[in-house]
C-alpha cells in the first residue's frame, strides 16, 4: 500500500512542477509579448499608456522659421476603445512665438474592410512645395534633417472630412473632403492676369490609394495584420481645387504617383528604386507646385553647409532653388555588405545616384520669390557611410551634369547620417 502512496504523490508532484513550469513559460511569453508590442509601437512614435498613446513627434523638433518647436500629442488606443479614435497636438513655436493645433476624431465603420469615417480641424504651417500621400504608412525619426533647414512655409487653417477603406488587404484607399484658409508666411504674390491673391482659400478633394501587392499578412487575435513588407509598392493620388465651391479661389488639379521597388540579393544587400512624379494642371499657386525633395542650405562653405543627410532628400540641392509644375524624381541606392568589425561595430557603404526633372508654365505668375526651372536634369552621386557610433554615420554627395555649379565646392555636400532601428 505505501508504494501505491509514494507512487500517487510522484505524480501529484510531477504535474505540480509541470504546472508551475508552464505557467513560468506562459509569463515569459507573455511579457516577451508586450515588450516586443512595447518596442513596435516606440519605434512607430508612440508611448504606450493605458488608454491613450503619446505622440513622439510633437515633441521637440527645430526649423528655421519656428525655431524651437515643442509640444504635446497622441490618439486613444484599443483599451479606449475599438469602435472610435480621438487624436490631437498642440505645439509652439519659440522664434515665432505662435501655438498650433490639431484635433479630430474617427469612428470604424466596417471591421472586415477596415473602413474608417473622420474628421479634423487642423491650424499648424506645411511647408511650401511638398506633397503627402494620405495613404502612406506611418512614419517616425528621432529627429527629421530637412525639416532642420526649412525656411518656406504656409500656414493653414484646415477643415477636413475622410473615408479610409481598404478595397483589399493589399489596396488601401483614403477620400478627403478639406476646405482650407491658406497665408504664405513669405513675401509672395500669386498675379493671375492682373487678379494677384497674397492668401487663398482652397475647397478639394483628394482621392489617394496604395498598393501592396505583395505584403504578406497573418492573422493576429482575429484581425490581419501586415508581417512582411514585400516589393514593389505603388502609391496614386488624385486632388482637385474647385473655385467658388465654399468660396474656394482657385482652379487646379494634381496627380500623384510613386514607386518603390527593393531586390535583395542577400541579408542586408540590396538595391532600392523609389520613382516620384506628379504634375499639377490649372491655376496652382507656389504653395501647391513641387519642389525636389532639397536639403542644403545656402552657405558659402562646406563646412557651413555641414547638417544631417535626409533619406530621399537631393543632398547637393539648395533650398527654394527650384519649383516645378510637373516632375519626375528618381533614385537608386544600394546597400553594400556591412563591414563586420565586432559585434556591436558593423557600418555599411551605400551608393546612391539621384536624378530629377520638371518644368513650370508661367513662372511669371510667381511674384516676391526667385527660382529656376528644373527643365535640365539635375543629377548627384555619392556615398553614406552609416552607423559608425551611436547610429551617426557620414555621407558625401557631389553635383554635376547641366547644374553644375562654376565653384568646385559648391558642388559639394558633406553630412551626418543619421539610422536607429528598434
Amino acid at each position: 500500500m505505501l508504494k501505491y502512496y509514494v507512487l500517487l504523490f510522484s505524480l501529484f508532484f510531477s504535474m505540480a512542477q509541470a504546472q508551475d513550469k508552464s505557467e513560468t513559460l506562459s509569463k515569459t511569453q507573455k511579457d516577451s509579448i508586450k515588450k516586443s508590442l512595447f518596442f513596435k509601437q516606440l519605434g512607430n512614435g508612440f508611448f504606450p499608456l493605458e488608454y491613450f498613446n503619446f505622440d513622439l513627434r510633437y515633441l521637440v523638433k527645430f526649423n528655421q522659421f519656428e525655431g524651437l518647436r515643442t509640444g504635446l500629442g497622441g490618439v486613444t488606443n484599443n483599451k479606449f476603445s475599438n469602435k472610435f479614435k480621438l487624436m490631437g497636438y498642440t505645439v509652439y513655436g519659440f522664434t515665432d512665438d505662435a501655438f498650433k493645433f490639431s484635433i479630430g476624431g474617427s469612428y470604424k465603420l466596417s471591421k472586415k474592410n477596415n473602413t474608417w469615417l473622420g474628421l479634423s480641424y487642423t491650424d499648424d504651417l506645411q511647408e511650401t512645395g511638398s506633397t503627402k500621400f494620405l495613404t502612406d504608412a506611418r512614419f517616425f525619426q528621432f529627429f527629421e534633417p530637412r525639416l532642420i533647414n526649412i525656411d518656406l512655409f504656409h500656414r493653414h487653417i484646415t477643415q477636413t472630412v475622410f473615408l479610409k477603406h481598404d478595397l483589399h488587404r493589399k489596396l488601401a484607399t483614403t477620400t478627403q473632403f478639406s476646405v482650407s484658409n491658406v497665408e504664405p508666411t513669405y513675401d509672395y504674390t500669386f498675379n493671375l492676369n492682373g487678379e494677384r491673391f497674397t492668401k487663398f482659400q482652397f475647397t478639394t478633394y483628394t482621392l489617394s490609394a496604395q498598393w501592396s501587392p505583395f505584403n504578406k499578412f497573418k492573422e493576429i487575435k482575429g484581425e490581419m495584420e501586415e508581417v512582411q513588407t514585400g516589393y514593389p509598392q505603388f502609391a496614386f493620388q488624385y486632388t482637385n481645387s474647385v473655385k467658388d465651391l465654399f468660396k474656394g479661389d482657385l482652379n487646379f488639379s494634381k496627380i500623384d504617383f510613386k514607386a518603390i521597388q527593393r531586390i535583395q540579393y542577400k541579408q542586408n544587400v540590396f538595391s532600392e528604386i523609389t520613382l516620384v512624379a506628379g504634375i499639377a494642371r490649372g491655376n496652382t499657386p507656389l504653395t501647391h507646385l513641387y519642389h525636389a525633395y532639397p536639403n542644403n542650405i545656402n552657405k558659402d562653405e562646406i563646412l557651413q553647409r555641414f547638417s544631417v543627410a535626409g533619406i530621399t532628400s537631393f543632398e547637393t540641392m539648395f533650398f527654394n532653388e527650384f519649383f516645378s509644375d510637373k516632375f519626375t524624381t528618381i533614385q537608386l541606392k544600394h546597400f553594400l555588405k556591412p563591414f563586420h568589425i565586432s559585434t556591436k561595430f558593423n557600418p555599411q557603404m551605400v551608393l546612391i545616384t539621384r536624378y530629377a526633372i520638371g518644368d513650370l508654365n508661367s513662372p511669371e505668375r510667381h511674384e516676391g520669390i526667385e527660382f529656376d526651372r528644373l527643365n535640365k536634369g539635375y543629377t548627384e552621386s555619392g556615398f553614406e557611410l552609416n552607423r559608425l557610433l551611436f547610429g551617426f554615420g557620414l555621407s558625401c554627395t557631389y553635383r554635376y551634369g547641366a547644374y553644375h555649379l562654376p565653384n568646385f565646392d559648391d558642388n559639394i555636400a558633406l553630412k551626418f547620417t543619421f539610422n536607429v532601428t528598434l
